[in-house]
């Protein structure tokens, strides 16, 4: 029923909107069980007709236990009213949104002519970012690297690409995309080609990166500048300065970077949530006969 095809279209609306600030978010927080890696983020807004809020957990520690390592659910109101239109299952929305969101910013940011994609990491993120991505590009060449050498292998196979060194994956390409929840940067600026086009998807928090500081030399564009102000490492550890959010360059408001490099920062807003959940309610709506069809949304 999500499809990233119907996701990028209502991923660039939604963040045009909350770029013209035509959306009632704060700043997620985030809390951490005493002596854990796990981190739970609670990430409510307001657009338009409704309201909600997500809760995700990312419980690092859950790969080993053969569970998801992000959870997440999801509560719609209608802002008029108050009334609850939907609690719904986050994992496959973060999942597909994530990526959509990527797929928006490298189909206006990287070269139209963009055949090579680098994937760091082998997980849920990267299978989503390789479906998304090859929507807006028609990549000929798909190199991938891991931590676990073992699933990089696996992950080249299953998508017909090719596993390697980072540094060989990442030298030559046109879009790289990093999907990783390292701490410290995987990915070094002197690698990337002139013109290449980074998707920056881990490393959420003022002290973890995926980039160094040769990465974050060139035109910065961030999903949300407040965000990035405190959850970025990428961003506050490099000192790098912000060019745009993505919303602005979508809708026209400020032109497209002209840069060696350009990297999106992505950290994932809540506006991005709700727009997918809608997305899903509006889907189902349409497939009933009954009364529910007469509350749709306008």
């Amino acid at each position: 029923m999500l499809r990233i095809e119907d996701l990028i279209p209502a991923m660039e609306r939604a963040l045009i909107d909350f770029s013209a600030g035509r959306v009632v978010q704060p700043v997620r927080s985030i809390i951490s069980p005493p002596r854990s890696s796990a981190r739970m983020g609670i990430m409510p807004a307001v657009y338009g007709d409704i309201m909600g809020a997500k809760l995700v957990n990312v419980q690092p520690d859950n790969a080993a236990r053969g569970l998801p390592t992000h959870l997440a659910l999801i509560v719609i109101f209608r802002s008029d009213t108050g009334e609850t239109l939907a609690v719904m299952d986050g994992r496959l929305i973060t999942e597909l949104r994530t990526a959509a969101v990527s797929a928006a910013a490298t189909k206006l940011l990287s070269s139209p002519d963009a055949a090579t994609l680098a994937v760091l990491g082998s997980g849920v993120q990267a299978r989503a970012h390789v479906r998304a991505l090859s929507l807006v590009r028609k990549f000929t060449d798909i190199r991938v690297w891991s931590r676990n050498p073992e699933r990089a292998q696996a992950f080249a196979s299953e998508i017909g690409a090719t596993a390697m060194p980072a540094e060989d994956a990442v030298r030559g390409a046109d879009v790289v995309a990093t999907c990783t929840d390292s701490h410290q940067p995987v990915l070094r600026g002197a690698w990337l080609k002139p013109g290449a086009m980074v998707n920056a998807v881990g490393a959420v928090g003022a002290t973890r990166r995926e980039l160094d500081d040769d990465a974050m030399r060139g035109a910065v564009v961030v999903d949300s500048r407040e965000a990035a102000m405190q959850e970025s490492g990428d961003v506050l550890l490099s000192g790098a300065q912000i060019y745009s959010e993505l919303g602005e360059l979508l809708a026209g408001s400020r032109p497209r970077p002209q840069a060696d490099v350009t990297v999106f920062k992505s950290l994932g807003l809540a506006v991005e949530d709700l727009a997918s959940a809608k997305l899903v309610l509006e889907k189902i709506w349409s497939e009933q006969d009954s009364a529910a069809t007469s509350v749709q949304l306008r």
